[in-house]
């Protein structure tokens, strides 16, 4: 029995840093957010940057500037498949946010700089849900800085590239001795018994990951161009980025140390005596949009964005100093695959100082489903989107947008090792997902 807490352990991390999976950030800018995040072929000024950096080289002004910040509110919901069990996520906002700072330095070349969180997360499922021993809960923050550059070598030809530098964060906490675990220790040891009555509804054990990633690099490419005065298409590619986090720490928590100890037995892997090394990819995309406008009035955008997920094959952890916890390495399979967001959006200037916006998006979900995992109840889901501009004055624009997303409930199973048997078992269930998003940004031309 010496060694059951060491495969507890083990069943971790099967898909412990997988909370970008589903969660890559569309909300890069306010305006773009209620027309269905479209904008490879549209012309946004400073805010082409992340979108297509080949629009950066249309500015119309000598400055252009922009910041927003949005909240995303998300609730997901676990069902057992015989709907004996029903339990409800209490999700922390989200605050994703952008600044872009674009500067026209001749008449067909401009540069600028902008700062965005492409990918980001959060979900939490509590400390003693049955499905504690995947996952409680877990965050995760990605900011990428982009220094660009954008060049017209003709009238309707733009081309543009940036530089992504990518950092982030992450924490994370999972049970590494569950309630069920303690019972099934019961089972093998008569005289646990009060102690897995007294533990049925608590988690025993478990364990706090944080770290933080090194700066990684990355490019993102563009090039747009207009077919007629009407319309104009664009292509934009951003690189997929490895974070890295190079020493992670790790904790274990006890709902009763002394108590827990105290079993006969129980050795505990002291993996809060070193650290851990972890990689996750950002994956990359590929978007190719066409814009048309028939008249002074209407916007029409529409956009494939190609997701790179196939990249994340596999979740690697190795904890260091190699001697004492390399035997606690992990080499978790994911076979993720590549997927397809599906956008559309436009837009209506109702006055010369008033635009609304509205958009809708399809996007796929990359997990297939016997990887189904409550920290990443991935499915495939339909956002609607709106939104409006106002300029209190010509060069000013405070801008509002809302996004609302439903999955398509989606019932997975994930797999893992038992504590004590150490086979595989199925944690089965029905999911679904809520969220809606609001943002706000402004923006000023000089």
């Amino acid at each position: 029995m010496k060694k059951i807490l060491f495969y507890a352990f083990l069943s971790f991390f099967p898909a412990s840093y997988a909370a970008a999976e589903g969660y890559q950030v569309n909300v890069q800018s306010t305006k773009q957010s209620g027309m269905g995040h479209v904008g490879a072929a549209m012309k946004l000024g400073a805010e082409s940057m992340h979108f297509n950096p080949a629009g950066l080289g249309f500015l119309d002004k000598e400055i252009d500037l922009s910041a927003g910040v949005a909240g995303i509110f998300s609730t997901a919901n676990y069902k057992s498949l015989d709907g004996s069990y029903k339990y409800k996520s209490d999700n922390d906002p989200s605050t994703p946010f952008y600044a872009y700072a674009g500067f026209k330095i001749y008449d067909n070349f401009s540069a600028g700089i902008s700062m965005t969180t492409p990918y980001g997360s959060s979900m939490n499922w509590g400390k003693n849900w049955k499905g504690s021993h995947l996952v409680q809960d877990i965050s995760l923050k990605a900011f990428s800085i982009q220094p660009t550059l954008s060049f017209r070598p003709f009238d309707r030809l733009s081309i543009g590239a940036g530089l992504m530098v990518m950092f982030g964060d992450f924490s994370l906490s999972r049970a590494i001795f569950s309630s069920g675990d303690m019972a099934d220790l019961a089972e093998i040891v008569p005289q646990l018994a009060p102690l897995a009555e007294k533990y049925k509804d608590i988690t025993p054990v478990y364990a706090e990951l944080s770290g933080n990633a090194g700066l990684k690099l990355g490019y993102n490419l563009g090039a747009m161009f207009d077919i007629t005065d009407q319309f104009t298409v664009g292509i934009s590619y951003r690189s997929k980025v490895k974070m890295k986090v190079g020493e992670g720490k790790a904790k274990i928590v006890y709902a009763n140390e002394t108590e827990i100890k105290a079993i006969t037995g129980l050795q505990i892997p002291p993996l809060d005596m070193g650290y851990l090394e972890a990689e996750l990819p950002m994956p990359s995309n590929l978007n190719v949009g066409l814009t048309y406008i028939p008249n002074a009035k209407w916007l029409f955008s529409g956009e494939l964005q190609f997701v790179g997920w196939e990249t994340y094959k596999s979740l690697s952890v190795k904890f260091r100093p190699e001697e004492e916890l390399g035997q606690y390495n992990i080499d978790a399979p994911k076979n993720y695959k590549n997927t397809i967001i599906y956008r559309a959006g436009a837009q209506y200037a109702l006055t010369n100082r008033f635009d609304l916006r509205l958009g809708a998006y399809y996007d796929e979900s990359p997990v297939k489903s016997d990887f189904l995992n409550p920290e990443t109840p991935s499915m495939d889901k339909l956002g609607l989107t709106s939104g409006f501009s106002f300029r209190p004055a010509p060069a000013f624009s405070v801008d509002f947008g809302f996004n609302y997303v439903t999955g398509f409930g989606r019932k997975g199973s994930y797999t893992d090792k038992a504590t004590l048997t150490k086979q595989p078992r199925v944690f089965e269930g029905d999911y679904d997902v809520h969220a809606y998003t609001v943002s706000l940004g402004l923006a000023y031309l000089f």
